[in-house]
């Protein structure tokens, strides 16, 4: 076997000019820190839940303290590599986008007290709405909905911080992992439920209020990405209103598409038009109104 022909026939090719030839790891964030990072946090949203082994304080406040200094220290580092994806960013020096970062990454931390607090709706959700949940533990440390729902809002808060790449590796984990896709900057409304989960997307302009409880296999999604880069920052993807139940296999498609209130979207619905509050959807139809 020639190791060193193939070895140079590679980097020969590394140095085509291609997006996937660049090298430079300097100037992205690290995805397993980025992950590190997210277990961490949710150790602090769940503090009796999951645990940092590696610290032996037994006291809460000690305890809390080095957790916070861990996020603070490693999410700062983060979000700065990340800076650079931002124009504004672009030739700023390190030292301008250490500060952006404490900026944020302080922003963010004082958030989580919100975050929590809506977090605890949702896991009062699936237990109000899942008759197989025994008990709030089951559902912390077992439910791949609330994992995904977690992390999206998390990562959301950073979303809407201006922070890229990181929110993104933070959903995208949790998809890898529960099945579910939820894209951090989907807005989400308190005590959001979703059951079983599996094959769920959630797209990026996606507004969701209160009260909602969605099944596996459910899209809410863009009617056409045919427009690609064009179509960025527009409102590509429903608005679904308070207390809508949808069912297993339904399909919501595009920005202008709003689920009323009380609305119930039954299974392998294809939906691309607004339905009126309180309405039932049982067949496949492309003009519901």
């Amino acid at each position: 076997m020639n190791i060193d022909g193939i070895v140079n026939s590679i980097l020969g090719d590394y140095k085509e000019d291609r997006i996937i030839n660049r090298t430079d790891i300097t100037v992205q964030p690290d995805r397993d820190k980025v992950v590190e990072i997210l277990d961490k946090l949710m150790k602090m949203v769940f503090p009796g839940y999951f645990r940092e082994k590696n610290y032996k304080f037994y006291n809460l406040n000690s305890r809390l303290t080095v957790l916070t200094e861990d996020i603070i220290y490693n999410l700062k580092k983060q979000v700065a590599i990340s800076l650079i994806q931002k124009p504004e960013y672009e030739n700023a020096s390190y030292d301008e986008r250490v500060e952006a970062s404490e900026e944020i990454t302080e922003k963010f931390m004082l958030k989580l007290p919100d975050i929590r607090a809506l977090i605890e709706t949702d896991v009062q959700a699936f237990f109000d709405g899942d008759p197989a949940s025994y008990n709030h533990s089951e559902i912390i440390l077992c439910y791949p909905g609330l994992r995904a729902i977690v992390t999206a809002r998390l990562a959301h808060e950073l979303f809407v911080l201006g922070v890229p790449l990181i929110p993104r590796m933070m959903t995208e984990h949790a998809h890898s992992r529960t099945g579910i896709d939820i894209h951090p900057g989907a807005t989400i409304g308190k005590y959001f439920f979703i059951d079983h989960g599996t094959g769920i997307v959630i797209g990026e302009t996606t507004i969701i209020g209160d009260y909602v409880k969605i099944y596996q296999g459910v899209t809410i999604g863009a009617l056409s990405t045919r427009g690609g880069q064009s179509l960025r920052g527009k409102k590509r993807h429903p608005t679904i209103e308070d207390r809508v139940t949808i069912y297993a296999g339904a399909s919501i498609l595009g920005g202008e598409t709003v689920i009323g209130h009380d609305a119930v979207i039954g299974s392998n619905a294809f939906i691309t038009s607004s339905v009126e509050p309180e309405s039932r959807v049982s067949f496949r139809d492309q003009n519901c109104k």
